[in-house]
């Protein structure tokens, strides 16, 4: 339970260090960004079938592809495992 502790703590302090701009050692994961009408298209699924295959409210698909809004967080990260393998992502979402 102590190593555990220790490892929190150490981890923590880390993220403050980091977010008050100190020089330290991090691996940042930062997702790319995404065009989602492209990937959309790439799919060849309609708005409709895209969001509901992806559990993305149709609302929310349109904005992101006006570009009103970006995605991010988990559905960025979807997103660019879509871009990246779309067959294999939907084979698996459907099995």
């Amino acid at each position: 339970m102590d190593t555990l502790f220790e490892s929190i703590k150490n981890g923590l302090a880390e993220a403050i260090d980091y977010s008050e701009g100190k020089n330290i050692k991090v691996r940042v994961f930062q997702p790319e960004p995404v065009n989602v009408k492209s990937i959309r298209q790439e799919t060849r699924l309609t708005q409709d079938e895209f969001a509901s295959a992806f559990g993305i409210s149709v609302a929310t698909l349109r904005h992101w592809e006006r570009g009103d809004r970006k995605p991010h967080g988990p559905a960025l990260v979807l997103l660019n495992l879509v871009k990246k393998a779309p067959d294999t992502v939907l084979r698996v979402l459907n099995s």
